[in-house]
C-alpha cells in the first residue's frame, strides 16, 4: 500500500507537509507496512491538500481531498489499518469530472508521479522518445514530426514550433543554444509553475530534443526566482538525469553532447519578451531589442537561438512517442492540440486543466469550472493576462484557439483564464491591468514608459468618480499610439485590457464619467450609503458598527446615514439583518 500527498504549491499552501508528517509519525507510531510518497499538483486546486491511497496492486484506491492533519488519523484507522473507505472525505463524482473532462498530454505525469523520482518517469515511457530520437532519427526527421504535429508556441503568440527550431538549424553559428522561457509573469497564471513543480523530466527531455534537432550543446531555463520549489526539483531532476546519461557528453553512446543550466530571473514581466530574456541572460539589464535580427540568427552571445516555453517543450516527448499526426488529429485546422489554462477569479473550482483546442468557453468555465462563485452572473472572463483582454458572456459560445479568440479583442496567451462575475467592475479591471504594465515597463519606450501612466491616471480619476468628457476618446487616442509606439508585446499589448473592456462594456465608463455610478458597486468613491425607512427597525446594530459615527436615529424613528460622514466601509450593510441597508 502507498499514501501519496500532492505537495505542489497550491497543496503545500494549504498544508500538505504538516498533512504528510502526520501521516509519516502514524505510519511509524503504529508500525505499518506502507510507503509514504509525494506528487505535483493534480490541477484540482480547490480540494487541497490531496491525498491518493493506493493498494498494493499498484492502482489507485482512493482520493481523499481537503486533508487537514486533523482527519489522518481516521484516514489510517478506518482505510489503512481497518479496509474502510472514509466517504466522508473522498472525492465526489462531481469533482472527478473535473479531471474526466479533460485530455491531459502536458500534465499527463503531474499528481501521479513523484516529481524527484527520475524512476517513476521513467516507468511511464520517460526518456524513450529521447533514446529514439538521439539514437535513430535526423534532425530533419524530428523537425517534420513537430511540423506534422501543427504544435504552435504555448507561450502567447502562437507561432509554429517547427518553423523556429528550423530556422535556429539553419543559421550557422560556433554554438547553438536552446532556451526555456519559465519566467510565467501573467497575474493568475500558474501552468509552467505547475508542471516544473509536478513533472520536470518532461521539460527536460523536450529541451534534449530540441535541442537536437537545431544543433544546440547547451540548454538553458530561465525560471523566475519567485518559484523555489520549481527550482529545487529542477535541479534534482537535471541532476538525476546526469547520472543516467540522458545529459552531458556522449548521450547514448552517439557523440551527440547537451548540457542544461538553470538561471533564476528577478521576475521581470518584460523578459518573457525573448530578446529582454536573452539581454537577461548576458548580465544586461531586461530591455527588448529591435527585430530583425531575430533570436534564431543572432540571439544568446550573438549565436542562433531558439526560445520556446515550458508547456510547448512538456509536449514534445509526447507527440515523439505517438507521432505528430496523433497531436495533430486534436483540435481545430489551425489550432492543434490540446492547451492547459489556469482557472481562476470568480470560478467555483479553480485549478488546472488541460482540454483540446477549439473547445467553446461555455465548456470551460461551466462544464469544467462549474460556474460562478455563490451562482452570481458571469460577466466576462480575462485571458490572455496583461496582455489580453476581456471576453463578455454574450461571446461565452467563443470556441478557444488562437484564431477565435483573436476576434474577441483577447488572445489566448500563455493560458490564464481570470473569471469575473456581476460585482467585477471593468472600469477598474481595466485599471488593474494597466497599473501592472505601467510598473513592469522597462522604460526603452517613450509611449511605453510614458503612456500607460497617463492612461492609468485617467482610469484612476474615473473610477474615484473624476472622470471628465472626452476621457473614452483620450484613452483610446492613447491606448493606439502606445500599440504603434513601442518596440516589444509589453507595450504593444499593454492597452488591450483598455480597448476591450471599451469595446464591450463601453457603457460601464459612461456611467462613471456621466453618472458618476459604479454599477457594479465595486469603486468605493462613487457609492451612496442610504437607509430604507420603510425597512428600518431602529435597532441601532448599524450606528454601534459604524466607525466614522454617520448613522444617528432613535428609537421607533429610522435611522439615518450622513453621507458627508459616510467613508463608504460597508460595515452598515454587513450588519443590518432587515435589509434597510441599500447602496447604489
Amino acid at each position: 500500500m502507498k499514501i501519496v500527498v500532492g505537495q505542489g504549491s497550491c497543496g503545500i499552501a494549504t498544508g500538505a507537509k504538516k498533512t504528510s508528517a502526520e501521516f509519516e509519525r502514524l505510519i511509524a507510531e503504529k508500525n505499518l507496512d506502507v510507503k509514504l510518497d509525494k506528487t505535483g499538483c493534480i490541477g484540482t486546486c480547490y480540494l487541497e491538500p490531496i491525498v491518493d491511497i493506493y493498494g498494493d496492486d499498484g492502482k489507485l484506491d482512493t482520493r481523499y481531498v481537503k486533508v487537514q492533519p486533523e482527519k489522518v488519523a481516521e484516514i489510517v484507522e478506518k482505510h489503512i489499518i481497518g479496509g474502510e473507505v472514509v466517504e466522508e472525505y473522498a472525492i465526489s463524482d462531481v469533482d472527478k469530472a473535473f479531471i474526466d473532462k479533460q485530455k491531459r498530454i502536458v500534465l499527463r505525469n503531474c499528481g501521479l508521479i513523484n516529481p524527484e523520482s527520475i524512476d517513476e518517469y521513467i516507468a511511464v515511457g520517460g526518456y524513450e522518445a529521447t533514446r529514439k530520437v538521439i539514437t535513430s532519427m535526423t534532425q530533419d526527421e524530428v523537425i517534420e514530426e513537430i511540423k506534422i504535429s501543427g504544435l504552435r508556441g504555448r507561450g502567447g503568440a502562437g507561432f509554429p514550433t517547427w518553423f523556429k527550431w528550423n530556422a535556429a538549424k539553419s543559421n550557422p553559428g560556433k554554438d547553438k543554444y536552446m532556451v526555456c522561457n519559465a519566467d510565467e509573469g501573467d497575474p493568475g497564471a500558474f501552468m509552467d509553475r505547475s508542471v516544473l513543480e509536478g513533472d520536470p523530466h518532461s521539460l527536460i527531455e523536450g529541451m534534449i530534443i530540441g535541442g537536437f534537432a537545431m544543433g544546440a550543446t547547451e540548454g538553458i531555463i530561465y525560471v523566475r526566482a519567485e518559484y523555489p520549489l520549481a527550482i529545487t526539483r529542477l535541479e534534482m531532476a537535471m541532476e538525476q538525469a546526469r547520472e543516467r546519461g540522458f545529459l552531458g557528453k556522449n548521450l547514448f553512446g552517439t557523440g551527440y553532447n547537451f548540457d542544461l543550466r538553470i538561471k533564476a530571473g528577478a521576475g521581470a514581466f518584460v523578459c518573457g519578451e525573448e530578446t529582454a530574456l536573452i539581454a537577461s541572460l548576458e548580465g544586461e539589464r531586461g530591455m527588448p531589442r529591435l527585430k530583425p535580427p531575430f533570436p534564431a540568427q543572432k540571439g544568446y552571445w550573438q549565436q542562433p537561438t531558439n526560445i520556446n516555453n515550458v508547456e510547448t517543450f512538456a509536449n514534445v516527448a509526447w507527440i515523439i512517442n505517438n507521432g505528430g499526426a496523433a497531436f495533430g488529429a486534436m483540435g481545430t485546422e489551425k489550432s492543434k492540440g490540446t492547451k492547459v489554462f489556469a482557472l481562476a477569479g470568480k470560478i467555483k473550482k479553480g485549478g488546472l486543466i488541460e482540454v483540446p483546442m477549439g473547445l467553446p468557453l461555455k465548456d470551460i468555465i461551466f462544464g469544467i469550472g462549474d460556474g460562478i462563485k455563490n451562482d452570481k452572473q458571469f460577466k466576462a472572463v480575462q485571458m490572455g493576462g496583461p496582455s489580453g483582454g476581456c471576453i463578455p458572456a454574450s461571446m461565452i459560445d467563443t470556441p478557444v484557439d488562437y484564431e477565435n479568440i483573436n476576434k474577441t479583442g483577447a488572445i489566448v496567451g500563455s493560458g490564464g483564464m481570470i473569471v469575473m462575475d456581476e460585482n467585477t467592475c471593468m472600469v477598474d479591471m481595466a485599471r488593474y491591468f494597466l497599473d501592472f504594465t505601467r510598473k513592469e515597463s522597462c522604460g526603452k519606450c517613450n509611449y511605453c514608459r510614458i503612456g500607460t501612466k497617463r492612461m492609468l491616471e485617467i482610469l484612476e480619476r474615473i473610477t474615484e468618480g473624476e472622470g471628465r468628457d472626452g476621457d473614452i476618446e483620450l484613452l483610446e487616442e492613447l491606448a493606439n499610439k502606445i500599440k504603434d509606439g513601442s518596440l516589444c508585446a509589453l507595450g504593444g499589448t499593454a492597452p488591450n485590457p483598455v480597448l476591450t473592456t471599451l469595446r464591450h462594456f463601453r457603457n460601464e465608463y459612461e456611467d462613471h464619467i456621466y453618472r458618476k455610478k459604479c454599477t457594479a458597486l465595486s469603486c468605493k468613491p462613487l457609492l451612496t450609503y442610504s437607509i430604507t425607512a420603510e425597512a428600518c427597525k431602529s435597532c441601532s446594530l448599524c450606528s454601534r458598527k459604524c466607525p466614522v459615527g454617520a448613522i444617528s436615529g432613535e428609537k421607533g424613528v429610522p435611522y439615518v446615514i450622513d453621507t458627508e460622514k459616510c467613508i463608504k466601509c460597508g460595515k452598515c450593510l454587513e450588519s443590518c439583518k432587515f435589509g434597510a441597508v441599500v447602496v447604489e
